[in-house]
């Protein structure tokens, strides 16, 4: 491997896998710190049409149709994980005895036994291995994070979040890797990965124990598809069905470190809501939500204002507010931020760490394995909560 220059890979051509590949093309134009010549090499997908296709589109060197190519290959030293779940610890283990510096997509992986050795593995390893937790780059989340821990709003008393999808709502959604698992597999662990950290970011406090846990199956039977699937979305089907195992939409309540509550509730079969992701949180000198569908925007309510002019005032995020200065090519107030800087942000990151770069001249750094081991725990929790009928249970426990 190179010591003068980085080269990259992304195992997985799927949707997030795409997502990867365009944030390492343009990583290297935010920000000021210096990094080394970034090479853009391979990716790999044993669909060799999605690997060829998205290679060809973000400008990588070649395609390869194993993740063992990635592991052999001597031109590559970053690698992004983007595939099922169940495949993440082999591949991982593999890179980083490699020596490859590893971001892995989350959830670590799909059970606990496989995570814990994960973590083992980035214990043992030379290189660095981190989690993607996306969302914590958004500017609207990390200025209510900000809010937060600044003590603005107080002491907090409440989190209220919801993330509700529909990429399965329709019924003749085929059946794929994503439907199969034990319980909380399903949408919990989709989506509710990211809103267990995100309800703890914006509370900056860590949740300690759930309850109330509840894990719904609505589509019991789904159509076998007729050719490959990637990404989400219709296929042609066939007219065979294979069972649904795993939960459509889950709920349940914590308690933070803080003593602060917290509500959450995730869906992937929401009709009507592609990707309706949004928090609030209130404490005892008001309040901020944020609703990603409106990515520049974080509403505020403090006690203090004028009675005569109390209300929620709408900030319109700009150069004053996190990650916005420098990370986009207009960086004015207003203009628009979604969910594809926040991987752009998360490589760059990546790379800064990877280069040496110092923290204290980077962005903040990506979660480790450790960190990613802990939100499984969680939702661990959480699904074991549901299997008891909604009982108490601690995180770690």
């Amino acid at each position: 491997m190179s010591t003068t220059d980085i080269g990259v890979a992304v195992i997985g051509a799927g949707m997030a896998g795409k997502a990867h590949a365009a944030a390492y093309r343009s990583a290297t134009t935010v920000y000021s710190a210096s990094l080394p010549p970034v090479r853009l090499v391979s990716i790999a997908d044993v669909y060799e049409p999605a690997a060829i296709q998205t290679a060809e589109r973000f400008g990588y060197e070649r395609h390869d149709t194993s993740w063992q190519a990635i592991v052999d290959a001597d031109d590559i030293d970053v690698v992004s994980v983007v595939v099922a779940n169940r495949l993440h610890r082999e591949i991982v283990e593999a890179l980083l005895a490699a020596g490859k510096h590893v971001l892995c997509e989350k959830p670590l992986s799909d059970t606990m036994g496989d995570a814990e050795a994960m973590v083992a593995a980035a214990d043992r390893a030379s290189t660095i291995a981190r989690i993607g937790l996306t969302f914590r780059r958004s500017p609207g989340f990390a200025l209510v994070n900000k809010l937060a821990k600044d003590g603005a709003l107080g002491r907090i008393y409440n989190v209220d979040a919801s993330y509700w999808t529909d990429y399965a709502a329709d019924p003749a959604v085929p059946i794929s890797w994503r439907f199969k698992g034990p319980a909380g597999s399903g949408a919990l662990a989709d989506v509710g990965s990211h809103l267990s950290y995100l309800a703890e970011f914006v509370a900056d406090s860590e949740i300690v124990s759930v309850h109330g846990g509840t894990l719904n199956t609505v589509i019991p039977q789904r159509p076998k598809p007729a050719g490959a699937i990637s990404g989400r979305g219709r296929v042609e089907v066939t007219d065979e069905f294979d069972t649904v195992e795993n939960d459509d939409v889950a709920t349940f309540s914590a308690l933070l470190a803080n003593g602060a509550n917290a509500t959450l509730q995730v869906s992937r079969v929401a009709a009507g809501h592609p990707n309706s992701l949004a928090v609030q949180v209130f404490g005892e000198k008001g309040a901020a939500r944020f609703d990603f569908r409106h990515p520049s925007e974080v509403e505020l309510f403090l006690h203090d204002d004028d009675p005569a002019l109390a209300g929620w005032r709408t900030i319109v995020l700009g150069p004053d507010h996190p990650y916005w200065r420098g990370g986009l090519p207009m960086d004015a107030p207003g203009v628009g931020v979604g969910q594809n800087e926040g991987f752009v942000f998360q490589a760059r990151a990546f790379l800064e760490e990877v280069a040496g770069i110092p923290e204290s001249e980077s962005l903040p750094r990506n979660a480790d394995f450790a960190d990613a081991l802990r939100n499984m725990k969680l939702l661990d929790a959480a699904a074991r909560s549901a299997l008891t009928g909604g009982a108490t249970v601690t995180i770690g426990d």
